[in-house]
This record gives structure tokens, C-alpha cells and sequence, in this order.
């Protein structure tokens, strides 16, 4: 019985030392699962944290290209109404350099000569307005030029912006083994 009672003595001492290393070994491999698993949250923030930022800026350059597309548009506008004015101050004139030949040429009716000479005078103040109308046309037209300029700048901008959180992202993307990346 004495033999039996150090067998179970000297079994429990092993089963002892067995399981200080089980329990060393399941402690190791629950403390590199917990790291892995703050990585895993961490690389998951980082890549939300990405994914709004690239949502943002995609929202910005959605709303920088709208804006681009108005001053476009207004800039059309202008150059259309300049070249309205243009035409118009081209007809005007036009229209008075004929009525001042007619009156050179042809001064035998003195009616008609003087409904002319009455005339000539209303039509310069129009020409005179027609030229500052496309003064005015002309700065406007410059004016929107500047703001395209200015907002397809800023467009770029966002744009470069976007190309390097992409190029960020891929560099941080974990590469596949093998993978020519």
C-alpha cells in the first residue's frame, strides 16, 4: 500500500507539472490571440478611418466638379452675351455708316435729309452704349474666366488629394504571397 500511495504521490506531482506547463502554454497562446486580435481592431479603425476620408474627399470633388460645371456654364453665358453685344454694336455701326454715305451721296431730298441728320444723333448715343455694354460684357466675361480658373484649381487639388490616398492605401494593402505587388 506503501507502494501504491507514492505511486499516486509521484503521478500527482506530475500531473502537476503537466499542467503548470498546459496552463503556461494556454496563457502564451491566449496573450498572442489577444494581440492579434488589437491589431486586427486597430488595422480596422485605420481602415475605417481611410474609407471616410476617401468618402469626403470623394463627396468634395463631386461637389468641386458641380461648381466647375456652374462657372463653366456662367462663363458660356458671358461669352455669349459679349457676343451679342458685339453683333449688336457691329450692327449699329453699320447702320450709321450707311445713313452718313447716304447723306453724302444723296442729299437732294431735304426731308429725307433732315429725318437722317435727326436720326444720326439717337443712333451714335446707341453706338456710344453698345460700346460700354461690351465693356461691361467684356469684364464680365473675364471675370468668369477667373473663377473657372480658380475652381478648376481647386478641383486638381482635391483630385491629387484622392490620388494619393489611393496610392497610400495600395501601399498599405498586405501583399499576397507571390504577388508581383
Amino acid at each position: 500500500m506503501h507502494r501504491s500511495s507514492f505511486f499516486l504521490l509521484g503521478f500527482l506531482l506530475i500531473s502537476t507539472a503537466a499542467f503548470g506547463q498546459t496552463s503556461s502554454t494556454d496563457s502564451q497562446t491566449l496573450q498572442a490571440l489577444l494581440a492579434e486580435v488589437r491589431q486586427l481592431r486597430q488595422d480596422l479603425q485605420n481602415i475605417t478611418v481611410a474609407a471616410q476620408r476617401a468618402q469626403i474627399l470623394v463627396y468634395r470633388l463631386q461637389l468641386q466638379q458641380a461648381a466647375v460645371a456652374r462657372a463653366s456654364q456662367r462663363l458660356d453665358d458671358a461669352r455669349s452675351k459679349l457676343e451679342a453685344a458685339q453683333a449688336n454694336r457691329k450692327k449699329v455701326a453699320a447702320e450709321i455708316k450707311k445713313y452718313e454715305e447716304v447723306l453724302r451721296e444723296h442729299t437732294e431730298n431735304p426731308g429725307e435729309q433732315k429725318g437722317i441728320e435727326e436720326w444720326l444723333p439717337r443712333r451714335k448715343a446707341d453706338l456710344e452704349a453698345s460700346v460700354n455694354e461690351e465693356q461691361e460684357k467684356q469684364a464680365k466675361e473675364t471675370e468668369c474666366e477667373d473663377q473657372l480658373r480658380i475652381e478648376q484649381a481647386k478641383l486638381s487639388e482635391l483630385q491629387a488629394l484622392l490620388d494619393e490616398l489611393d496610392r497610400t492605401l495600395e501601399k498599405s494593402r498586405p501583399q499576397a504571397a507571390g504577388s508581383p505587388h
